[in-house]
Formats: structure tokens, sequence, C-alpha cells
């Protein structure tokens, strides 16, 4: 099979895979592996020239490690200090420790066992970033603590990068060997990070005069693959010395260029890697060993979550959040899948259970992060008391409150909101996630308490039956979502307003009950077109009137208007205009419901209906009108005029 060939066959049967594992919001490593398993030699065997593959994919894993090279930074270690070099390195240490013994135990090497304890110790910093992210957790303590491992993970590849391939060499040599290499190693980084830092720097800053950005990743690439060859030269992997060149850009401020650039390579050859470790899943030898499978994944799930469970607990943790962190990195990395191709000599039977225990534990580590809190509140019984007090700490911060607004999310956009609200004399309560921010915003007198919106209890606790409305200030769609479900089902009568990034979720978000979906893009180029038109020359009162047109036939809220007599009849003469009719005693839409009266037909609509002081906005079609009703009708003048008639006249 020619190059060519084999990429095409890679490009078209990697595409599909991906798409679909996305679209099921599935980690696209394990469409990769998929497609590996099938037009591997086990399967279709589709592929005759897998070593070449394998040269290529090599790559893949140089530029990984490029990309945690540019992630590493001293400020943050320190700041995470406790964490990293806390519960990091000792769930690292303690996964390999019972790794090895297991092993010594069933009769194989103790080498075997070590290097298999770093390949299961890895969790998958792509998977569980992505669902903290997804879920606002970030800032949580569990969140924190599961970044910390994560990050201590990532920076263990390196060492075990050196050690795992000496562990190949007989037991008298193995000492001096891992000696050797790791002088080479620390020798190789101390030159490179002391002389190199000065020199990458400043060759950066000549090769960005240039002002192409075809020379700039030329040159990313040169330095990647340059250091990479030169530990290779030193005899070390090629991976080290990729993470290395990522170390040394880290620190420069070329760093966010680099790694916008270095993505797509990335990617794409990470993506072939995962293809090669796919290959050499034999789904024969798995069907035979299916029981040992199964007896490894639990033992993986098991052992790696009483150790982190543990770790985390002994170290100042709460139960509660100590459960949470093990639920979390119980399962395996890609990672693991990169040391697991560093073992030579492996018995086949081991590697394929290994092999798909990893991949097993990644496919389902997503749904056990869904059921965790679950998991968490039916096994840990102070989990009761302690969220039994923090709902009343809500309910307590707005007990006193009345027709207020809550406001879902305290950031930017929700602290703007909360000092317009302020300045009007509206009472608000915010629930945010980021207790960082909830303790400064509280200590300045702010009506801010720390709590999940997405949760029927804390909304309930903020007073969700006496508010008068609910904000989303987070461009959050699966949030509102779970809000609109909640307020639907308690107050289908209380309007919520949403804050979106663009329009895309406008349509759903409005039929789950949201009474006006804000699309930010969209405000941000009316604000831009306003300041161009003015500065153009375009009269101010007709760039307003611009602007108010855009937003009345965008939002439901605003559109229309009331006029009055200061309005001139050549003013908006064409827009839509509204109107209240008040159903006195004998008026013939008394007892109709809106559907029957056919307001359409005029080119009316019922904008809105206030029933003994209360304003209904969009009533729905079956409502039935009653006398006193003030019905407000939306429309152009001449059709107002005939809605008006319909409504008051037989």
């Amino acid at each position: 099979m020619s190059a060519l060939s084999l990429v095409l066959l890679l490009l078209g049967a990697s595409v599909p895979a991906v798409v679909i594992f996305r679209r099921f919001n599935l980690p696209p490593v394990l469409g990769y592996l998929l497609v590996g398993s099938v037009i591997g030699p086990h399967a279709l065997n589709l592929m005759s020239e897998i070593d070449s593959m394998e040269y290529l994919a090599e790559f893949g894993v140089v530029f990984l490690m490029f990309s945690i090279g540019l992630e590493f930074s001293l400020p943050k270690l320190y700041a995470m200090k406790r964490i990293v070099f806390g519960l990091g390195l000792l769930q690292v240490l303690a996964t390999i420790v019972v790794a090895t013994l297991l092993t010594v135990l069933a009769g194989v090497g103790w080498q075997l066992g070590l290097a298999l304890g770093g390949v299961l110790a890895m969790s998958s910093t792509a998977v569980l970033t992505k669902l903290l992210t997804e879920r606002m957790q970030l800032n949580t303590p569990h969140g924190r603590e599961v970044m910390g491992v994560l990050l201590f993970q990532d920076l263990a590849v390196v060492p075990l990068l050196v050690i795992i391939p000496a562990l190949t060499q007989p037991p008298e040599q193995l000492a001096l060997l891992l000696a050797v290499a790791l002088l080479k190693a620390v020798v190789a980084l101390a030159l490179i990070l002391v002389f190199g830092q000065k020199l990458v720097r400043k060759w950066f800053a000549f090769v960005a005069r240039a002002k192409s950005s075809e020379v700039f990743v030329l040159n990313v690439l040169l330095i990647t693959l340059g250091l990479a060859t030169l530990t290779q030269l030193a005899g070390l992997s090629l991976a080290l010395g990729a993470f290395v060149a990522g170390m040394l850009i880290s620190e420069t401020e070329y760093r966010l260029q680099v790694e916008e650039d270095i993505k797509p390579f990335r990617d794409v050859l990470m993506g072939l890697f995962f293809v090669t470790i796919g290959v050499k899943l034999d789904m024969h030898i798995v069907v035979d060993l299916w029981w040992q499978v199964l007896l490894g994944l639990l033992a993986l799930l098991a052992l790696k979550g009483l150790i982190v469970g543990l770790l985390s607990w002994r170290l100042g943790a709460s139960p509660g959040n100590a459960m949470r962190s093990a639920l979390w990195l119980c399962t395996g990395g890609e990672f693991g899948f990169v040391l697991l191709g560093e073992i030579a000599h492996m018995p086949i039977e081991v590697e394929q259970v290994v092999l798909t225990v990893l991949v097993l534990s990644m496919l389902i580590a997503p749904f056990i992060v869904q059921h965790s809190e679950k998991l968490v509140v039916r096994f840990v019984a102070s989990e009761w008391l302690m969220r039994s007090m923090h709902l009343t700490q809500i309910a307590a911060q707005s007990m006193a409150t009345e027709r207020h607004a809550i406001l879902c999310g305290f950031g930017r956009n929700g602290q703007y909101l909360a000092r317009f609200l302020g300045q009007e004399g509206i009472s608000y309560i915010a629930l945010d996630l980021d207790p960082d921010r909830v303790r400064e915003a509280a200590a300045g007198g702010e009506s801010v308490v720390f709590g999940d919106a997405g949760r029927k209890e804390a909304l309930i606790a903020a007073g969700l039956m006496r508010a008068s409305v609910v904000i989303v200030t987070m461009a959050d769609t699966p949030l509102a979502e779970k809000v609109l479900h909640h307020v639907q089902s308690l107050r289908p009568d209380l309007p919520v307003v949403i804050r979106t990034a663009d329009e895309r979720d406008m349509a759903k978000l409005t039929k789950a009950g949201a009474a006006e979906v804000v699309p930010e893009m969209l405000e941000a180029s009316l604000m831009l077109a306003s300041h161009a038109l003015v500065l153009i020359g375009v009269p101010m009162n007709r760039v307003l009137k611009r602007i108010r047109l855009v937003r009345s036939q965008r939002y439901r809220l605003l559109r229309g208007f009331y006029r009055g007599m200061t309005d001139r009849e050549e003013d908006d003469s064409n827009q839509l205009r509204l109107h209240s009719v008040w159903l006195g005693s004998g008026a013939a839409a008394i007892g109709k419901s809106l559907a029957e009266l056919g307001l359409e037909a005029c080119g009316c609509e019922i904008s809105a209906i206030r029933r003994r002081g209360i304003r209904s906005i969009e009533p729905a079609p079956e409502t039935r009108l009653e006398e006193g009703d003030v019905v407000v009708v939306l429309g152009e003048p001449g059709a107002v005029m005939a809605a008006e008639q319909r409504l008051l006249q037989n």
C-alpha cells in the first residue's frame, strides 16, 4: 500500500467515526481507537504498512508532549503545590506501588508491574477538563483537586518515558542504566532551560519581525522537532525534547500564538497515534479473555478510586469531596496509551486486557461523572447535612426579599446587571459557583450566595416562589434549559430572561418557556453599528430609530410602542404599535378564547393581558377573556383599530 493510499484510508475511516463519537458527546480518542481496531490486521486487515504509520504517529506523541510543555507554568504549580505535589504525587506513587505488588503476587516480574502502574495511574486530561468546564465545577473543591492531580500526571509522564524503556534491561544493569538515563535527562533539561531560554526568546523575536504566519509555523516545527532530535541523540525519547521545547516557549509572549498554530498538527497526528494503538486491539483475544477484562476494569475503578479517595480525605478534604475526586479520577487516560506503547516484551494477553480496560474506562468516564452526585449523596451521610445547611444559608439570604430578581451567575454580566437593579431599588439574589467570587462579592455587600442555579432546591431556597423574574446571566444553554425546566414546573407564570452567545439556541429556549432570549453577538453588532454610523455622520436620532427598529423586530418584549400626543404621525408610521383595550361590561370578547377571536385575520396579535393587576405576557391561545381584563394589542395602526372593534363590538 502506498503512503497516499494509507493516508486516504485513515482519513476516510477517521472522519465519520470522530463525527459520530462527537455527536454522542464521547471522546474522539475512542473513535480513533475503533478505527484502528476495525481496519487493523485482526479485523478487516486493510493496512499492510503498519510500521510506517507507527513512525508517523510517533510525532503525535511529540506534539502532545509539546502542548503539555506549553501549559507548564511555575506560578500555576506554586499556587496548586499542595494538591499537585501532595495528592497528585501520592496518587501516582500509590497506584504504581499497588500495581507492582499485585503483579509480583501474580508471579509476574516487578518491572512489568511498575510499568503498568504508570500506565494505569493516568487519567484523561482532555475528557475530565471538558466535563469540569461544562458543569462549571473548575473552581469547586473537588474540581481543584482533579485539576491538580491531572497536572501532576501530565508532568509524571516525562520521567516515566525515561524509566519504562529502561525496565527491559537485565536486573543487574537496571539500576545503573536508570541512573544514567535520569542523569542524562537532568543534564539535558538543565542545559536547555538555563541557556535556551534567552536564545529562544531572541530567536522568536527575530522570526516574528518577518510578519509571516508561514515562517512562524515553520519555526515552531523547527524548534519542536530540533529539540526532540537532540534528546533522542542523547539516548532519551523524542517526547522529552518536545516537552522541553514547550517549556521554553511557555515563558515567552508567543505562547498563545504557538499553541493555536500547533493545535492542528497535534490533533491530526495524535489521531494517527491512537489509530496505531487501536490496530493492536485483537477482539478475538478480548472475547476469549472477557472475564479478565471485566475483572481488570472493576479492579482499576475500585483500587484507583479507593487510593484517590483515601488520600484526598487524609489530606483534609471532606468525605463528600474525597468521594467526588475518587469518582472523577478512577478511570484511565490517553497518556496511558502513550506509556503502554513504551513497554517492550509484554505478553500479548496482558497487553490486550490492559488496552481494553483503558478503552472501556474512558468510555464510561462521562457516565460515572454524570451520576457522581447521586452516589455521593447516597453513600456519604454528612452530605445530606451539609447540603441542608447550604440551602438554609441561601434561604436565609433571600428570606427578607419579595418580588425580587434571581440572577443565575454573578460574573461580569451578572454584576453589571446587579448594579442596574440596585439603582432602580430592585432587590436581587445571585447564585454563583465560584467560591472566591462569592466570598469577595458578599464581603462587599452584594446579595450573592454559593449555589448551583441548575438545581431546583437552590432556586427554591433563593425565593423562586416569591420572585418577579429569573435572569440567566451566563451564555450557557444547558444551564438555561435546566432553569427553564424547574421554573416551568414550579412557577410557569414567572418570566425568565436568558443570555446566549448567538442566535442558534433562540428558538429552542423560547419554546422551552423563556420570556426573552438576548444574543450577545447581536447586541455587540448593534453597538458597533451605532458608533460607526454616528462617526460616519448619520444623525443620532436616525441611528437610535434604526437600532430601536432592529431590536423591536428581534425581541418580543420590545415589539411595538404606545403612541402619545407628542408622537408625530410621520415618525415610525410603519412600525408596530401597542394599544390597550379595556373589556367593560358587554364587550364582545368576554368569555371567548384568543383562538376564537381570530385577531390574526386583522393583522394583530395579543401581546399581553392584565387581569386584576397581574400582567401575563404572550398568553396562550386557549386563554379566555373576562370582564375587566385589559388586552394589549400589537399591530399596525389600521389593524389595531379593527382588532379593537372586534374585541368590543358584536
